[in-house]
């Protein structure tokens, strides 16, 4: 998608479609006086006939608009004035997106200037629009004969004259990373476990890292062997594809002392439970359980798009969960990177041994702070829904910064406690610690296993078992991969 932001008039701009963000109750006055009389008055029939009164994520289409240069035109609701966030306006924006690219269009524009900006710049709003269109516009039927999404050709942006074309050129370019991010995201996790396993997993993050300035190492099964990774390799041994893991370096700063921000992510390219078999039906999204790997490499790539003055590695921990002759088997004691023992008493609580091996590698190659992604626990699910990710912190302060990245750029989450009486639920009798805790807390006493591997640096572990994989459509974005969380590590680095 090719973006352009212009101040070209939205009654003289010749598009497919042009879209219109108008508040709830909208008054028609200012730049809609003269779209409104150039559409014979049909912007005041509409709201006062409450057929559109733009509540948020509304939307009406006017196929037919003589009168104006546009072929169409979609008017979507922001809801409430006082009321406008970057989560309703990304909800809003995702509308308009999906609605518009339903069928091949070569031109759409998105008029900014019908509606008060209050608190938001005008440079955030551009890069908001651009991100949105291109995130909206990409579905998951990638190997569909006939795709239900169509990529956009051309993107414009219409914008009030005052705007500063220089500082809107670079929001939309930051919106153009920031969409591809997302959609990197999704694609991974929407494509089948048969075209995204550890190795072709490794072999992708290689090619899109070469160029951007990112080191990108690949630990294959020998060197996991080296490096002691008894945890890791437990998981894969059921499976015939070799676990892998990847070690991105990106150094986008010189400044003394920086610290180094590690971004760990899951990658359990496909989850059958082990032993501990699931269900069909527990398994048909299986799939999406490397949704924290795709994270942290779609994270990673944009960082070094976008220059950002930052230390940082990312690590991706990849195997496939299988119930081969050589698979980990209940009772199984294996020996972490770290030292510490583990009990398995359920080979469906892998995701969680994986982790631990590569937190601990991500502290001996010079991590100052942590964050780990991964669909970790149905219980994270159970205790905060489908749309809000679970986040444990062993540091205040960094998951108070790792939270406010999240509220920044409009993704939820919600923090849980740690208290420290929860240790002893994953205790065991005859090694160090067990992989699970019980019935009750589950998500935490996830957590608490992942915190015996951080070496007491600052560490968030966000759940986002939720929130990665969407089971239906909604009208603000398709089923399937989300790309929750990438926003958020990438304002997250911008802040450090």
């Amino acid at each position: 998608m090719h973006t352009v932001v212009s101040a070209t008039s939205p009654t003289t701009v010749s598009a497919d479609w042009l879209v219109l963000p108008l508040t709830e109750n909208f008054s028609v006055d200012g730049e809609l006086t003269i779209l409104n009389r150039m559409l014979g008055g049909a912007l005041e029939r509409v709201r006062d006939a409450r057929d559109f009164v733009g509540k948020l994520a509304e939307s009406l289409v006017l196929p037919v608009v003589p009168g104006i240069a546009a072929k169409r035109l979609l008017l979507v609701g922001l809801g409430g004035a006082d009321a406008l966030s970057i989560a309703g306006l990304n909800r809003a924006l995702g509308v308009a997106a999906r609605t518009v690219s339903t069928r091949a269009t070569d031109r759409v524009a998105l008029s900014l200037g019908a509606f008060n900006l209050g608190k938001f710049p005008l440079a955030q709003l551009v890069q908001l629009a651009t991100a949105a269109f291109d995130i909206g516009s990409q579905g998951q039927d990638l190997l569909k004969s006939e795709r239900k999404r169509h990529p956009i050709t051309q993107f414009e942006i219409l914008t009030p004259t005052d705007g500063n074309p220089a500082e809107l050129s670079v929001a939309a370019v930051q919106g153009q990373i920031l969409g591809e991010a997302v959609n990197l995201a999704r694609k991974l996790v929407n494509l089948p476990a048969d075209a995204i396993y550890p190795e072709s997993f490794a072999n992708q993050a290689v090619e899109l890292a070469s160029g951007l300035g990112v080191h990108c190492e690949v630990l294959d099964q020998a060197a996991l062997e080296r490096e002691r990774m008894g945890s890791l390799l437990a998981v894969a041994k059921g499976s015939d594809r070799p676990a892998r893991l990847v070690y991105l370096e990106y150094n986008g700063t010189n400044q003394p002392g920086a610290k180094v921000l590690a971004l760990v992510g899951k990658g359990v390219t496909f989850d059958s439970g082990g032993l501990s078999l699931k269900p069909t039906d527990g398994m048909l999204t299986m799939k999406c359980d490397m949704a924290g790997a795709a994270t942290v490499l779609a994270a990673v790539l944009a960082i070094a798009k976008l220059k950002l003055p930052v230390r940082m590695i990312g690590l991706l921990g990849l195997v496939e969960n299988m119930t081969g002759g050589r698979a980990m088997k209940l009772g199984d004691v294996l020996q972490s990177r770290a030292g510490v023992t583990i009990e398995v008493q359920n080979t469906d609580a892998e995701g969680r041994l994986v982790l631990a091996d590569v937190l601990d590698y991500a502290v001996t190659r010079g991590a100052d702070c942590i964050v780990d992604l991964a669909t970790l626990t149905g219980a994270c699910v159970v205790a905060l829904g489908e749309e809000v990710v679970g986040a444990m912190s062993n540091n205040q302060a960094w998951c108070d910064r790792v939270l406010g990245a999240a509220q920044a750029v409009g993704e939820d989450a919600w923090q849980l406690p740690m208290f420290a009486h929860y240790d002893d639920l994953i205790k065991s009798e005859i090694a160090d610690i067990r992989n699970v805790g019980g019935r009750w807390g589950g998500a935490i006493t996830a957590a608490k296993f992942l915190e015996r591997f951080v070496r007491e640096k600052p560490w968030v572990h966000l759940d986002i078992a939720g929130p990665a994989f969407a089971s239906s459509d909604k009208p603000h974005r398709d089923g399937g991969g989300t790309g929750v969380m990438v926003r958020t590590l990438i304002e997250l680095a911008r802040t450090l």
